[in-house]
């Protein structure tokens, strides 16, 4: 099929319809970046192409050549055979307006902790020139760190996972933004590197996959790393650590930023005593919460 694919079709109409029909043949799964074939199909065709993301339609009917529709298709049977998330595929990732390295040595990035940041936390947050230290805990690729870096311009970020390959591809994207005098990597299990510092903010897309989800991930999801995506039977295993340590480490007028996936029920059944602040987000207000310092739950 691909062997005729390479001769028959010309345009980049053609070869949407014959990526879209394949997709849907195999059943793939979306959830990086997209949430349907033909998103998916655009997104891979126009980045091989080096093409405008956001104009299809004016190139629908131009011809490719032969090294591009060799190249088209390949992504295309790799995007079937490997299951591969499209991003892997083309070692980029976008929060808005913001384009990141990504490799199979992170997570694709898909935070709602973006959209706040685009915001600067408001109203949550009265002067975003005042905020000096942000921490990002388990940064993975370190957008969040970047993207807390511009929102705060007066601020230094530390960036801290557990995964040294992680931290490599980070700081790669730190370089990127040009931001490597602002922006610190820390390889740490949690908080353990950074006793004794404290921060205005501290965010964190922790793992917060529950057990019974571990074992019925799709394949494009078990491509990314476990360690960024497991967290115990109810997911809430490393929550739990940040609940318990984050007050040592947050400045008196403190606050805590953290994404929990859909584990707000679990969360608030286990510590139903916390008045966790719920923020809204494009996909709702049931993935991020606010705590400041003064609201953590004791010993937790």
């Amino acid at each position: 099929m691909f062997d005729q694919a390479q001769e028959q079709l010309k345009t980049l109409r053609d070869f949407m319809r014959f990526a879209v029909s394949r997709f849907n043949e195999a059943d793939l799964y979306f959830g990086h970046g997209t949430d349907n074939a033909w998103d998916e199909a655009a997104y891979l065709l126009l980045h091989s192409l080096h093409l405008p993301l956001d104009r299809l339609e004016p190139f629908m009917d131009a011809r490719l050549t032969s090294a591009e529709r060799a190249t088209v298709l390949n992504l295309i049977r790799r995007r079937i055979d490997e299951r591969l998330p499209s991003s892997y595929l083309t070692n980029e990732a976008w929060l808005g307006d913001y384009r990141f390295y990504v490799d199979e040595r992170v997570i694709v990035p898909r935070s709602h902790i973006a959209e706040l940041l685009g915001d600067q936390l408001s109203p949550w947050l009265d002067d975003p020139w005042a905020v000096g230290r942000v921490l990002d805990l388990c940064t993975g690729s370190g957008c969040l760190a970047i993207l807390a870096a511009l929102a705060f311009p007066e601020a230094t970020v530390d960036a801290v996972d557990l995964s040294p390959d992680a931290l490599a591809v980070a700081r790669r994207n730190v370089s990127d933004y040009a931001l490597d005098s602002r922006v610190r990597l820390i390889q740490s299990d949690a908080f353990e590197s950074i006793d004794g510092q404290r921060y205005d903010i501290i965010i964190s897309n922790p793992p917060y996959v529950n057990a019974e989800s571990m074992a019925s991930l799709p394949q494009e999801y078990r491509r990314e790393p476990e360690l960024a995506l497991a967290s115990g039977d109810d997911g809430l295993d490393f929550t739990r650590v940040i609940l318990r340590e984050a007050a040592h480490h947050l400045t008196p007028n403190g606050i805590l930023v953290v994404e929990i996936g859909n584990n707000r029920e679990a969360l608030e059944h286990a510590f139903p005593d916390t008045a966790f602040t719920w923020l809204d987000t494009a996909a709702g207000d049931d993935f991020v919460f606010l705590l400041r310092r003064e609201d953590l739950p004791a010993g937790a």
